[in-house]
């Protein structure tokens, strides 16, 4: 297998940036203490941790009172969703989300489920979007919160998040917003957007591994989930990975120094793939909105007709090439068995041939070249080899994609 010289797989995670290793470093070879010690080591700790909390705080327009660390965003959002039905379940026992929300997110709801809550997931439109219309609509009188994505992993859809706020507030019902996929690559606003909770995943913005960030509104109610200490005001019991931490503050302090750069440079790589895909691989459609306001501008995901995706994964690995077919939560499968291809309608050959190119800082147009005269390659490959491409070339079956895309 080839060592990988082109990385486009940035959303299932990011190589820490060097300042980022730099500041863990000291605190992996001597810590010295932890943040409830009372020697002189634990009140560094305690200073260290602080200045972490404040700096994810200015990313997210909150205030470090508000930020909540716990070991990745998966346990944030069981957290987020499971807490919360929790504190308020004497009120209700209800949820609403739309269809297209994370497995954490989902399988928490799941779990609730089988313990006597109902949800109601609402549809979205053929590109992912929610209408905030229907979100409202769903609300019940003993509805005790309302899930919606910043932005969509998959098919980089971004979400009307203020307007659901809007119509959320208005029920006083709490608003949980996981921005995972676009927090660092995107301006974050929790006040704009009126959420009660809100989640983050420092390693999909060159931060670390191991941390998640929950930022919990000062009224909003909280059940803990996981006890045995007081850290975290009593919200998250445990040891802090205070190395993580104190290098996700760092990851997020460049990040908000970088999110213009970092927009324009996503998004005219991303314009550049799908004009290359467009214009030289007949039979594709793209997922999600088309690239500009509406999309995630480090993300692409596109469905080659007469083609699997964990094919072209492969071929391209042999080359050098890191690409996905969908969420690496989700394993082998990925495409299949995702919940967002379903829920915009994709039939089951599209989603078995849809492709996920998530871009980066560091990678550039030469780099797009290089990967579109390979995919070039791969997909005429592996449609040489598939029966039911022949019978599309004959006319024997129909094309479920236009013979040339719209731009």
């Amino acid at each position: 297998m080839a060592r990988t010289t082109i990385y486009l797989d940035h959303q299932a995670t990011t190589p820490a940036l060097p300042e980022v290793v730099d500041a863990m470093v000291p605190w992996l070879r001597d810590a010295g203490g932890v943040p409830g010690s009372f020697h002189a080591g634990g009140l560094r700790a305690r200073a260290a941790l602080a200045t972490a909390r404040g700096q994810l705080a200015a990313l997210l327009d909150a205030d470090p009172e508000e930020i909540s660390f716990t070991s990745g965003g998966t346990e944030a959002l069981n957290l987020a969703v499971k807490g919360t039905a929790y504190a308020h379940q004497r009120r209700g026992r209800h949820l609403v989300a739309a269809a297209t929300e994370s497995l954490a997110v989902l399988q928490s709801i799941e779990f609730l489920e089988t313990q006597g809550w109902s949800c109601t997931r609402v549809p979205v439109d053929g590109v992912g979007r929610v209408d905030p219309e229907a979100v409202a609509a769903a609300l019940r009188d003993d509805t005790v919160l309302v899930c919606v994505q910043h932005a969509n992993l998959e098919i980089g859809t971004l979400q009307p998040v203020a307007e659901v706020g809007r119509r959320v507030a208005v029920r006083g019902v709490p608003l949980l917003v996981d921005a995972t996929a676009g927090g660092g690559w995107l301006p974050l606003d929790v006040r704009a957007w009126g959420a009660s909770l809100v989640v983050l995943s420092p390693h999909r913005f060159h931060g670390p591994p191991g941390v998640g960030v929950l930022f919990r509104q000062r009224q909003a109610r909280l059940h803990p989930l996981q006890h045995g200490g007081g850290q975290e005001g009593g919200r998250r019991a445990g040891t802090e990975n205070l190395p993580a931490i104190i290098g996700a503050g760092v990851a997020a302090e460049i990040a908000a120094r970088e999110l213009p750069a970092r927009q324009a440079h996503t998004a005219d790589l991303q314009a550049r793939l799908w004009a290359g895909v467009r214009d030289r691989i007949p039979h594709v459609q793209l997922n999600g909105p088309p690239p500009g306001p509406a999309r995630l501008p480090m993300n692409l995901n596109v469905s080659f007709e007469g083609v699997e995706g964990e094919g072209l994964v492969l071929r391209l690995d042999l080359q050098g090439i890191a690409t996905a077919t969908g969420p690496a939560c989700l394993g082998q499968g990925a495409a299949f068995s995702s919940p967002v291809l379903r829920a915009i309608g994709l039939d089951r050959e599209l989603a078995q041939g849809s492709l996920v190119f998530s871009l980066g800082r560091g990678n550039t147009a030469a780099e797009l070249e290089t990967t579109l005269a390979a995919l070039e390659s791969a997909v005429a490959r592996l449609r040489s080899l598939s029966p039911g491409w022949e019978e599309l070339q004959r006319g024997a079956v129909a094309a479920r994609t236009p013979l040339h895309p719209p731009g």
